[in-house]
């Protein structure tokens, strides 16, 4: 299985991630966004992200490869225990073993910040064609997640209606009090020794083909 580098994403990193996020606007469902973000926009949803929630980036070589985020999943403080995750991997990348790998990553960062629950939205077809398939639902069951809710013909693409489900995945026990949120910024200093813990292979709970990405 190939060695994969993770690593905080930053500012500069925007143009490479932008470059993997396009095709996905373009020809897929997996994002209901028309059209495609500029280069100023895309650096500013990196830069709002890191200001309280991880960016992560999976590279080879120095190329990058994938990119994998988490976002508050609502604005009222009673949620802040709780985010929500997104991946996406550059179209050959998929089915290499690095969708687990980032995920899981993404996932014990989280960890660290206390977030307890891990939430994925995600385009759902009614019938399989070639702009959204079920892999993404797929990638999460074996990432440990499950079903909780499904919205019925919600987003409008390519002249077809698509559902979207949650799922949802428990990162650590829901003790009372729970254990304060750590914004990214002040747990940075452990990101590197989390990140260099992962290993090639599929994180527990999760293993096989690589991820599409949640939908945002």
């Amino acid at each position: 299985m190939p060695s994969f580098h993770f690593r905080p994403a930053t500012p500069e990193d925007a143009a490479a991630l932008l470059a993997i996020y396009r095709p996905y606007v373009l020809h897929t469902a997996i994002t209901f966004e028309y059209d495609v973000p500029t280069l100023s926009e895309f650096t500013r949803r990196v830069e709002a992200t890191l200001r309280t929630h991880p960016y992560l980036v999976a590279e080879q070589a120095g190329e990058l490869l994938g990119y994998a985020y988490a976002a508050p999943f609502h604005v009222r403080a009673a949620y802040q225990w709780t985010a929500e995750s997104t991946i996406y991997l550059r179209q050959d990348q998929r089915g290499n073993g690095l969708g687990p790998q980032l995920y899981g990553a993404l996932e014990r960062v989280l960890a660290a910040q206390n977030v307890l629950n891990c939430n994925a939205c995600i385009a759902l077809p009614q019938a399989e064609d070639a702009t959204l398939t079920q892999a993404s639902v797929r990638f999460h069951q074996r990432m440990g997640y499950t079903l909780v809710g499904q919205f019925h013909q919600v987003g409008y693409k390519f002249d077809r209606w698509y559902h979207m489900v949650w799922m949802e995945k428990a990162l650590g026990a829901h003790t009372v009090p729970p254990a304060p949120f750590l914004p990214f910024p002040q747990i940075a200093e452990q990101v590197p020794a989390l990140l260099a813990s992962v290993t090639t292979r599929p994180f527990p709970g999760g293993a096989g083909a690589g991820a599409e990405a949640s939908w945002r």
